[in-house]
């Protein structure tokens, strides 16, 4: 015989089996998270302002340090009383596995025959919502263990209060999911000399305060009461130069160039500066060879944000690079 809790398990896990969370947004517009195709049982009503995102082909998602990672689930304010009625009716009007009669008998009990709800609690209406899991589409797509984690059945909850449940969605989630929402520019360095190096020559290397600023996507919902939002911003920090051979030098002897106070990072080659050493930059101590050596620019985004009722905090450091070629050519000498 199943249990209680068994036959609650069957309500999200199969009656309601559907993909969708967190899907596509048009860029510069408040837009709902949904699946792209299927149910949208799963669909989370939390929109995302990305007015303010990196665009572009060469934009592209930073990589949070460590082993951190956004929610793969969490729980938010989903159906009216008449909403999660019919949502209930439609999905058990289905046929089901062997067994499922049971679990719908229970779930019966559990929300239409008063143990704990009665009618869908219909005869509250407008004073709360039922509230659902949602989760991250890519994540349970890839069978993350994460993304399965929210396993509580459908439940109820009054408006203004908040749910004794792990990831109920806060401001600190919206933050979270806005973060992984978020794309930088492109970090094609500009270099000079731009079209070949000279073995022992200073390249000198920078990224322009025009093209390469901090971006920002905003995370919304205005359901069951709730009405929360939070930015995440990132900023650009620092570039890492990975020479893409071990033998040359950078400069810094790190290979880490900070930021301007204008935003820019490194400078631009000016005429007469061929004596100098670049403040970002490298040297190549031998030739490619014909071919041409793979430099890794990678850049770091500090991120942090900020949310309702002065919310706010920092989110681990993001990275973005990309690699481009480098042809290192010997210096040519005439002997008379």
């Amino acid at each position: 015989m199943l249990t209680a809790a068994a036959a609650l398990a069957v309500l999200p896990q199969t009656a309601w089996a559907a993909r969708g969370g967190s899907g596509g947004s048009t860029e510069g517009t408040a837009t709902p998270s949904g699946g792209s195709g299927g149910d949208s049982i799963y669909a989370s009503v939390v929109t995302y302002d990305e007015s303010k995102n990196g665009s572009g082909g060469s934009a592209g998602p930073v990589a949070p340090a460590g082993d951190w990672t956004p929610p793969a689930c969490w729980y938010e304010p989903k159906w009216s009383p008449e909403e999660f009625e019919k949502e209930f009716r439609k999905r058990w009007d289905v046929p089901h596995f062997s067994g499922a009669g049971e679990a719908y008998q229970m779930s019966q009990e559990h929300y239409i025959n008063g143990e704990p709800y009665e009618d869908f609690n219909k005869d509250k209406s407008g004073d709360g919502m039922w509230w659902e899991a949602v989760r991250d589409p890519a994540r349970e797509e890839a069978l993350d263990p994460a993304a399965f984690a929210c396993d509580e059945a459908t439940f109820w909850v009054d408006n203004g209060e908040t749910p004794e449940v792990e990831n109920a969605i806060t401001p600190d989630i919206l933050a979270q999911l806005a973060y992984s929402r978020l794309k930088v520019p492109g970090t094609k360095v500009a270099l000079a000399p731009e079209v070949a190096t000279k073995v022992n020559l200073p390249t000198w290397a920078w990224l322009d305060k025009a093209t390469f600023k901090e971006v920002a996507v905003t995370a919304s919902l205005d359901a069951g009461g709730l009405n929360i939002q939070a930015t995440t911003t990132a900023k650009p920090v620092s570039l890492k130069l990975e020479p893409g051979t071990k033998d040359a030098t950078t400069f810094p002897a790190s290979g880490e160039c900070a930021i301007n106070a204008d935003g820019s990072i490194g400078e631009p080659y000016a005429k007469g500066k061929a004596d100098e050493e670049p403040s970002c930059g490298l040297t190549y101590l031998r030739s490619s060879g014909g071919k041409t050596f793979p430099l890794q620019a990678t850049v770091t985004w500090e991120i942090a944000w900020t949310g309702s009722g002065g919310t706010g905090g920092d989110l681990p450091d993001g990275t973005f690079g990309a690699e481009q070629a480098v042809t290192v050519e010997e210096i040519q000498s005439v002997n008379r």
